[in-house]
């Protein structure tokens, strides 16, 4: 499931652009603001029981900085440039918050033999502990919250879900 999850904010990101403030809201197709208002709604749970799921580890982190390991995780090896583009941010944003990464002995970080002005980036056994620890919580939770879901509406829940994650990665 943390794999579908992730698959799926990368997948949203990549496909849709953020709408600023000063742009038209996006017309919905009939019918879509019920869908619409629940895949939101899910989405402030699953924030908040990936919040809950980072508070009280050891380093703390932010949700931005857990989002970082779980890239590295993914990926291996990024440069800082390639952090900052997965992430969708600015090199220089990406540079600091992987100097609190590895201020934290959760990432390493060395000059790229190939390119000597490249920084490269790989995580350490400390942060591939703290995402694993980190899906066990969140495990745990989604597990409470399913407790009071009958099986077959478990069943079309897995099956909705799936086609959300499905959508995002094509």
């Amino acid at each position: 499931m943390h794999n579908a999850i992730v698959a799926l904010y990368i997948g949203l990101r990549e496909r849709f652009e953020l709408v600023s403030s000063d742009e038209p809201a996006v017309e919905l197709v009939k019918g879509q603001g019920a869908v619409v208002d629940a895949v939101l709604a899910a989405s402030r749970v699953f924030v908040a029981v990936a919040s809950h799921a980072l508070a009280g580890t050891t380093p703390q982190v932010t949700l931005p900085q857990f989002r970082a390991l779980v890239l590295l995780d993914q990926h291996g090896v990024l440069s800082v440039a390639q952090l900052a583009a997965e992430l969708g941010v600015v090199p220089s944003t990406a540079s600091r918050m992987c100097d609190r990464l590895v201020s934290k002995k959760l990432v390493h970080r060395a000059v790229d033999r190939s390119n000597r002005r490249q920084m490269t980036l790989r995580l350490l056994p400390a942060g591939q502990a703290l995402i694993a620890e980190s899906t066990r919580r969140r495990k745990r939770e989604i597990s409470r919250l399913l407790r009071s879901i009958s099986p077959a509406d478990q069943d079309q829940l897995a099956t909705s879900l799936d086609l959300l994650v499905k959508a995002a990665s094509t």
